[in-house]
């Protein structure tokens, strides 16, 4: 922690400048007094000089047994000693070769300092020359220094610790004002701080990386963005996952097909939010490093799963979902499938009768008299296989979108009027009334669609219609769209069938509509024109009061 450590550094520095200042003035004291007593020995020998020279010896008898610090030696000059006030001369060696002696004997005085061989400590010599020539020598140890110094150490320890204390107060306080101002920078402007001038590069420094920092988000927002409103408008839903299965990113569609919320599927395991074991052996293959498709169903819509491994070097790092709907795709090869079997079925029916009714005749079988009625019933069951026929190849043109003619402005009243007067004999036989009503309504399309859309309402209204019943078509029209409705007052059609009559080939009642002589395709062709003309095909119906269709052309 940067506070502790500048705070401890400046305990420490407070620490060492007291003791380095204790010591400094120790020594200095210890120097002062140790001039200080050098000067005292000399100013006692000039003293004492002057005494002998004035009284004689008389005086060195009296210093003999002086309560004194100071140390007399008299010397001959010849080195020898006479007299000294701490040793018996008799047993001391002879002193002219010390330094302080001979500079006496030569310039009259002399001084020096060493560690004195008798006492064992430092001692201060100060020799003079006395008027008789002899040499007069004070002498006092550094001792008495020491032995002040030590007497004011404890005084100098209790001014250190009290210093010392003052400094850690000193200091702490002194760590707080350096600290604030670097803990309360402003670092989303660093600009804007006026601290340490020693700052300024730092901050110049951190405000410009912020400001590439923030450019590159910007960027990474941006192409995350752009990433987002790419795969949230893909009709295929896409998830990335991480080593370990859970979901990094997904888009929209993939949330509505593994039914998760939108804010609660980042870090979800793939596999808890499907548990579907194809969706399970894609994953773990392509964790495995082997890429997988499987088809998976789900409320009733079918998906193609495409599982990709992302790979860093050998590794695998990661996994791609990519989910189809293939719905529409499964629901056609279905209708295909269908159809080819009800195309089979209803093109053998009239070719076994065609058949059967040949290899009578072929064979001898039938009455000269009974050949027409034969040939009748061949001729029948012929027509009604052309126009099987014909009708499978106007709803496979109106399958792929190509009705086959241009576009041109029809008028489905004067349609309509025309498309009547073709079966006003077929509604007499049926003892049925046909009318049409409305306003002239011109839309632009294709004028046999139109026509093979409203002949086919027309004649289902008439066949499932009852005996003296009507049936209405009536034209209205508003700025938006057009409407043409076909109204009968037949058997009608039950609510069970109602969403499947626009199939092909369904029938309500089989029985009866092989009575009536249709194909099964009547109504889906009706429903394949209007979605060739962009129109909307509207029923409701009540069986025994009738039915009626509503064509909803956009204008």
């Amino acid at each position: 922690m940067m506070k502790r450590r500048i705070y401890l550094s400046m305990c420490a520095l407070s620490l060492c400048t007291v003791l380095l200042t204790a010591t400094l003035i120790a020594g200095v004291i210890y120097v002062r007094f140790y001039e200080s007593m050098k000067q005292g020995v000399r100013n006692e020998a000039h003293y004492i000089a002057s005494a002998l020279n004035l009284t004689g010896d008389r005086y060195l008898l009296a210093k003999r047994n002086a309560a004194d610090t100071s140390r007399l030696t008299l010397v001959m000059p010849d080195g020898s000693v006479v007299f000294d006030s701490a040793e018996d001369p008799t047993r001391m060696e002879n002193h002219l070769h010390r330094s302080e002696i001979d500079a006496a004997l030569r310039t009259g005085n002399g001084e020096a300092s060493r560690l004195s061989q008798t006492f064992g400590v430092t001692t201060f010599y100060y020799a003079l020359r006395l008027n008789d020539g002899r040499i007069l020598r004070v002498s006092d140890t550094a001792d008495s220094v020491y032995t002040w110094v030590l007497r004011t150490l404890p005084y100098m320890l209790l001014a250190v610790l009290a210093v010392f204390l003052v400094s850690t107060i000193a200091a702490a306080r002194q760590t707080k004002s350096i600290v604030t101002p670097i803990n309360a920078l402003n670092l989303d402007d660093p600009l804007s701080n006026v601290v340490y001038e020693e700052l300024s590069p730092l901050l110049v420094r951190i405000s410009k990386q912020k400001a590439q920092i923030d450019g590159q988000m910007r960027e990474l927002l941006k192409k995350q963005d752009e990433f987002s409103a790419i795969t949230g408008s893909m009709n295929e839903g896409l998830a990335v996952l991480n080593a370990k299965l859970q979901i990094l990113s997904i888009n929209q569609s993939a949330l509505r097909f593994f039914g998760l919320p939108l804010d609660d599927w980042r870090g979800r395991h793939i596999l808890a939010t499907n548990r579907s074991a194809a969706l399970q052996n894609a994953v773990e293959q392509a964790a495995r490093g082997e890429p997988q498709a499987a088809q998976l169903s789900l409320s009733g819509r079918h998906y193609q799963l495409f599982a990709s491994p992302v790979k860093s070097g050998d590794v695998i790092s990661g996994l791609v979902l990519l989910l189809h709907d293939v719905t529409v795709r499964h629901e056609a090869e279905q209708l295909r499938r269908e159809f080819s079997a009800n195309v089979s079925h209803e093109l053998k029916t009239p070719l076994t009768s065609i058949s059967g009714y040949a290899e009578i005749i072929q064979n001898g079988l039938v009455k000269p008299a009974d050949i027409p009625v034969f040939a009748e019933r061949i001729r029948t069951e012929a027509t009604r296989l052309v126009a099987l026929i014909e009708d499978i190849i106007k709803l496979s043109s109106l399958d792929e979108g190509r009705p086959g003619v241009p576009n041109e402005p029809v008028d489905l009243l004067a349609l309509s009027q025309q498309i009547v007067q073709r079966y006003v004999s077929l509604a007499a036989e049926k003892g049925v009334s046909v009318s049409v009503c409305g306003e002239s309504t011109v839309i632009d399309g294709a004028r046999p669609v139109l026509d093979e859309m409203i002949s086919n309402l027309l004649l289902n209204a008439i066949k499932y219609n009852r005996e003296q019943g009507s049936v209405e078509i009536s034209l209205s029209r508003s700025p938006t769209q057009a409407v043409l409705a076909v109204s009968d007052t037949g058997i009608g059609i039950p609510r069970e069938h109602q969403a499947r009559v626009f199939e092909r080939f369904y029938r309500v009642d089989k029985s009866h509509s092989r009575d009536t002589g249709g194909t099964g395709l009547g109504l889906s062709i009706v429903k394949h024109g209007a979605l060739c003309h962009g129109a909307t095909v509207e029923l409701s119906s009540e069986p025994g009061r009738g039915t009626t269709v509503r064509i909803v052309f956009p204008l």
